[in-house]
């Protein structure tokens, strides 16, 4: 059970840290200062949540790898996150949506994992259920000013929208390693967590004046270090450091 208790755990801290790298690119660029503060302390909570479960993950590999390893000594197809994660910014629009829809299913995941007969991921959940809930009351608010707002606001809320659906079909793929977590009672079921989002987006985005895309094509291929071509170019980013001067603690 170890190594795929290792691939879960890893799959959590990617998508986590690739979340928030991608919403500290914010800093410094919000709409205004309240919201600039409001996405950083975001990221500073996904950043926080990947340190743990990547520290989890290379305790349970036991290789002597830690989070700073796993963060940044890996290489792209090394790397576990959903590809939503990793798409570039884009507009205020974008980040909101995705990160809305994200929210949602963070919320669904972490409260079950709540559940989990691993002590550990368990407690982890029951600090990300918090925040996640949080999250999710802020982006929502946001999503129904955006998309309720005015006809410019509306056309990049829904053009993101449409942009993101095909891409929240990842979240809900199943594989042996997704099978034997839900096995050993670790994990939760995917389809369980898929209904109870349905349920969680669906109502605001109808308040939002936002349309659902009808079947759209599934993007994945994340979860088997499968990226897309922006995936190399954040890495660059934020591995440089450590790239460079391996090794140096500061």
């Amino acid at each position: 059970m170890s190594a795929a208790l290792f691939e879960y755990t890893l799959r959590l801290g990617d998508d986590a840290l690739i979340d928030g790298q991608r919403l500290s690119e914010w800093c410094g660029h919000g709409p205004f200062l309240e919201e600039d503060v409001g996405v950083a302390n975001t990221a500073l909570d996904l950043i926080g949540r990947a340190r743990l479960l990547l520290a989890y993950a290379g305790t349970v590999e036991g290789k002597g790898r830690g989070e700073d390893d796993l963060a940044y000594t890996r290489d792209e197809r090394e790397w576990r996150n959903v590809l939503i994660t990793e798409l570039p910014r884009g507009d205020f629009a974008f980040t909101t949506v995705r990160q809305f829809l994200l929210d949602a299913f963070n919320r669904q995941l972490y409260e079950r994992l709540c559940l989990s007969l691993d002590a550990t991921l368990a407690g982890i959940a029951g600090r990300a259920v918090k925040e996640s809930e949080y999250h999710l009351r802020h982006t929502g608010e946001w999503v129904l000013r955006l998309g309720d707002g005015t006809r410019e606001s509306n056309r990049r809320a829904q053009r993101a929208l449409d942009d993101l659906w095909p891409y929240t079909a990842e979240l809900f793929e199943s594989d042996p390693v997704q099978e034997q977590m839900e096995a050993q009672g670790i994990a939760p079921a995917t389809a369980s967590l898929r209904a109870a989002w349905l349920h969680t987006v669906e109502p605001p985005l109808r308040s939002a004046q936002l349309m659902i895309p009808g079947n759209t094509w599934p993007q994945t291929g994340g979860r088997q270090g499968m990226h897309s071509e922006h995936m190399g170019f954040l890495l660059a980013e934020m591995q440089f450091v450590q790239r460079a001067y391996p090794g140096q603690a500061w």
